[in-house]
């Protein structure tokens, strides 16, 4: 019986010394690694299982062994709420600090292009400033504008697929500041501008309501909106310079707007002379032809879009610019009371 007793007790003996030495393995490999000064950088896909980024954090040299990693999330109940990214993390750090981090989704920031579009800008305006900053390659971005191919977005819907246009997307990439990631390619920044376009209509309440009273299709108040950017600088004047533009459409006048022949320069002018009035036969030179151009000249801001939608209700058929640098205009009634203003205006020239 005795040699029972000894063996059972150098049988437990054993036991616990070997508890001991696998607890104190244990132990030692949930320690942190030596640290180090140099950060590593790790990958977590989406859908990625504890099992494989235990496995990734070992294999990167973050943890010593990936069992005990995974044996301490399940003993703590953590895991589940790990979120997918691309981690920066020193070795030496704790399986806690680990985990804080990766359920935080503590990822690395993208580096961030910026870039700003101004109100009024022209496709071609828009490719020489991001060509220029080294965003885009400039022909690349104009044809997109031209064709839209593989770019989606809620806005192309109501812009018209026409070879008359000279750029498809003209006036319809928002004028805004924007922030992207480094690396966004051509259809990237034209798809995000698109994204804001769509956002700022969608702010304007009942647009839909308004657009229909209003008796326009989404690409003719667009157009309209753009003229009002291009020939407003004071905002209380735009929705009275988008009403004249509906009065002369109403009488069928030809609208005779000194931005649309700008626009189909290579180079704008500071003076127009009544040759370059003439001197491109287009549909959108609205000295030559009645109506609205067939699309926008240039990206309208809201308050252009907003003005084209509900426009100031008046008899003015004219307006002239005044010459004292105020940038605003003068309007009249009658061809007779323009000319009169036009006297006016040079005038009060400075």
């Amino acid at each position: 019986m005795k040699k029972v007793w000894k063996w059972l007790l150098s049988l437990l003996l054993i036991m616990l010394i070997g508890a001991g030495a696998l607890a104190a393995y244990g132990y030692m490999e949930m320690q942190p690694v030596n640290r180090s000064e140099q950060p590593v950088q790790i990958t977590i896909a989406p859908g990625t299982g504890t099992a494989s980024i235990a496995k990734i954090l070992e294999d990167q040299g973050l943890i010593k062994n990936s069992f005990m990693f995974k044996t301490y999330l399940k003993w703590n109940s953590q895991g589940s709420r790990f979120q997918a990214g691309i981690y920066e993390m020193q070795p030496g750090v704790t399986y806690d600090e680990i985990i804080q981090k990766l359920n935080s989704g503590d990822v690395v920031k993208a580096e961030m292009i910026r870039f700003t579009i101004p109100e009024g800008y022209t496709v071609r305006q828009m490719a020489d400033k991001l060509a220029d900053a080294g965003y885009v390659d400039k022909e690349a971005f104009l044809e997109l504008t031209k064709e839209p191919q593989g770019i989606d977005g809620a806005v192309l819907a109501g812009v018209p697929a026409s070879a008359v246009l000279n750029y498809r997307l003209e006036g319809y990439l928002f004028p805004e500041t924007y922030e992207l990631e480094k690396g966004s390619t051509e259809a990237d920044i034209i798809a995000r501008m698109l994204q804001e376009t769509d956002k700022r209509i969608k702010s304007i309440p009942n647009f839909d309501q308004k657009l229909k009273a209003r008796g326009l299709d989404f690409n003719q108040l667009m157009t309209v909106a753009s003229l009002v950017e291009r020939e407003v600088v004071a905002d209380s004047e735009r929705a009275l310079v988008a009403g004249v533009i509906y009065n002369r459409i109403a009488k069928d006048m030809k609208l005779e707007i000194d931005a649309t022949v700008q626009y189909l320069l290579d180079k704008p002018k500071e003076r127009l002379l009544y040759k370059d009035l003439q001197s491109v036969d287009s549909p959108y030179n609205t000295y030559m032809y009645k109506g609205l151009p067939p699309g926008p000249i240039a990206a309208p801001s809201l308050k252009s879009i907003e003005a084209a939608l509900e426009p100031e209700k008046s008899d003015y058929l004219f307006y002239v610019t005044k010459k004292d640098g105020s940038g605003e205009h003068l309007f009249a009634k009658t061809y007779a009371e323009h000319l009169q203003n036009i006297k006016k205006s040079k005038e009060t020239a400075k």
